[in-house]
Protein backbone atom coordinates (compact mmCIF):
# COMPACT_ATOMS: atom_id res chain seq x y z
CA UNK A 1 0.00 0.00 0.00
CA UNK A 2 3.01 2.30 -0.16
CA UNK A 3 2.62 5.50 1.86
CA UNK A 4 -1.14 5.15 2.25
CA UNK A 5 -2.56 4.87 5.77
CA UNK A 6 -3.18 1.17 6.56
CA UNK A 7 -4.84 -0.88 9.29
CA UNK A 8 -3.71 -4.51 9.48
CA UNK A 9 -5.58 -6.89 11.77
CA UNK A 10 -3.97 -10.25 12.57
CA UNK A 11 -6.03 -12.67 14.65
CA UNK A 12 -5.87 -16.25 15.80
CA UNK A 13 -9.58 -16.49 16.61
CA UNK A 14 -12.78 -15.40 14.87
CA UNK A 15 -15.02 -13.87 17.55
CA UNK A 16 -17.95 -11.48 17.81
CA UNK A 17 -15.64 -8.73 19.05
CA UNK A 18 -13.36 -9.33 16.05
CA UNK A 19 -16.43 -8.95 13.83
CA UNK A 20 -17.18 -5.63 15.55
CA UNK A 21 -13.62 -4.45 14.94
CA UNK A 22 -13.67 -5.48 11.28
CA UNK A 23 -17.04 -3.82 10.76
CA UNK A 24 -15.75 -0.61 12.35
CA UNK A 25 -12.58 -0.59 10.22
CA UNK A 26 -14.59 -1.43 7.09
CA UNK A 27 -16.79 1.64 7.72
CA UNK A 28 -13.70 3.83 8.29
CA UNK A 29 -12.16 2.69 5.00
CA UNK A 30 -15.45 3.42 3.22
CA UNK A 31 -15.63 6.93 4.70
CA UNK A 32 -12.01 7.76 3.99
CA UNK A 33 -11.63 6.93 0.31
CA UNK A 34 -10.21 10.41 -0.38
CA UNK A 35 -7.41 9.75 2.14
CA UNK A 36 -6.89 6.31 0.56
CA UNK A 37 -7.19 4.51 3.90
CA UNK A 38 -6.65 0.79 3.37
CA UNK A 39 -7.08 -2.21 5.64
CA UNK A 40 -6.84 -5.98 5.69
CA UNK A 41 -7.57 -8.86 8.06
CA UNK A 42 -5.44 -11.99 8.34
CA UNK A 43 -6.62 -15.02 10.31
CA UNK A 44 -3.57 -16.92 11.55
CA UNK A 45 -4.65 -20.54 11.46
CA UNK A 46 -3.38 -24.06 11.91
CA UNK A 47 -6.54 -25.24 10.11
CA UNK A 48 -7.27 -22.85 7.20
CA UNK A 49 -9.88 -25.21 5.71
CA UNK A 50 -11.95 -24.99 8.92
CA UNK A 51 -11.53 -21.22 9.32
CA UNK A 52 -12.29 -20.19 5.73
CA UNK A 53 -16.08 -20.77 5.98
CA UNK A 54 -16.16 -18.88 9.31
CA UNK A 55 -14.39 -15.92 7.72
CA UNK A 56 -16.75 -15.94 4.74
CA UNK A 57 -19.73 -16.05 7.10
CA UNK A 58 -18.37 -13.07 9.05
CA UNK A 59 -18.00 -11.05 5.83
CA UNK A 60 -21.49 -11.92 4.66
CA UNK A 61 -23.22 -11.41 8.02
CA UNK A 62 -21.61 -8.01 8.63
CA UNK A 63 -21.58 -6.76 5.02
CA UNK A 64 -17.81 -6.27 4.86
CA UNK A 65 -17.09 -4.54 1.54
CA UNK A 66 -13.90 -2.51 1.88
CA UNK A 67 -11.54 -4.81 3.78
CA UNK A 68 -10.01 -7.98 2.31
CA UNK A 69 -10.25 -10.97 4.66
CA UNK A 70 -7.53 -13.59 4.28
CA UNK A 71 -6.06 -16.63 6.01
CA UNK A 72 -2.40 -17.36 6.72
CA UNK A 73 -1.44 -21.00 7.23
CA UNK A 74 0.28 -20.93 10.63
CA UNK A 75 -0.56 -19.24 13.93
CA UNK A 76 2.81 -17.45 14.14
CA UNK A 77 1.93 -15.30 11.15
CA UNK A 78 4.14 -13.94 8.40
CA UNK A 79 7.66 -13.57 9.89
CA UNK A 80 8.29 -9.98 8.69
CA UNK A 81 5.34 -8.73 10.77
CA UNK A 82 6.64 -10.19 14.07
CA UNK A 83 3.14 -10.76 15.44
CA UNK A 84 2.92 -10.83 19.24
CA UNK A 85 2.88 -14.51 20.23
CA UNK A 86 0.82 -13.82 23.37
CA UNK A 87 -1.89 -11.86 21.57
CA UNK A 88 -5.08 -13.32 20.20
CA UNK A 89 -5.50 -10.23 17.99
CA UNK A 90 -2.88 -7.72 16.90
CA UNK A 91 -3.79 -4.42 15.24
CA UNK A 92 -1.00 -2.71 13.32
CA UNK A 93 -1.39 0.72 11.75
CA UNK A 94 0.94 2.41 9.30
CA UNK A 95 1.09 6.02 8.23
CA UNK A 96 3.47 7.16 5.49
CA UNK A 97 5.08 3.73 5.47
CA UNK A 98 5.91 3.75 9.21
CA UNK A 99 4.26 1.88 12.06
CA UNK A 100 2.03 4.37 13.89
CA UNK A 101 0.42 1.88 16.27
CA UNK A 102 0.95 -1.73 17.33
CA UNK A 103 -1.59 -3.11 19.80
CA UNK A 104 -1.86 -6.70 20.90
CA UNK A 105 -4.94 -8.00 22.69
CA UNK A 106 -4.78 -11.18 24.75
CA UNK A 107 -7.61 -13.67 24.57
CA UNK A 108 -10.85 -12.03 25.69
CA UNK A 109 -9.31 -8.52 25.91
CA UNK A 110 -10.69 -7.17 22.62
CA UNK A 111 -13.49 -5.42 24.51
CA UNK A 112 -15.80 -2.55 23.55
CA UNK A 113 -13.38 -0.14 25.24
CA UNK A 114 -10.53 -1.60 23.16
CA UNK A 115 -12.61 -1.21 20.00
CA UNK A 116 -13.18 2.44 20.86
CA UNK A 117 -9.43 2.97 21.35
CA UNK A 118 -8.68 1.36 17.99
CA UNK A 119 -11.29 3.60 16.35
CA UNK A 120 -9.51 6.64 17.80
CA UNK A 121 -6.18 5.40 16.47
CA UNK A 122 -7.73 4.80 13.04
CA UNK A 123 -8.99 8.36 12.85
CA UNK A 124 -5.46 9.71 13.45
CA UNK A 125 -4.22 7.89 10.35
CA UNK A 126 -6.29 10.05 8.01
CA UNK A 127 -5.57 13.43 9.58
Amino acid sequence: YGNRPVVGIFTRTITDNLAGLVKQVDAAVGKNKASQLKAFVVVLSDDPDADEPKLKALAKKHGIKNVPLTIFDGISGPPPYKINKGAETTVLMWKRGRVASNKGFEKGKLSKAALKAVAGDTSTLVQ
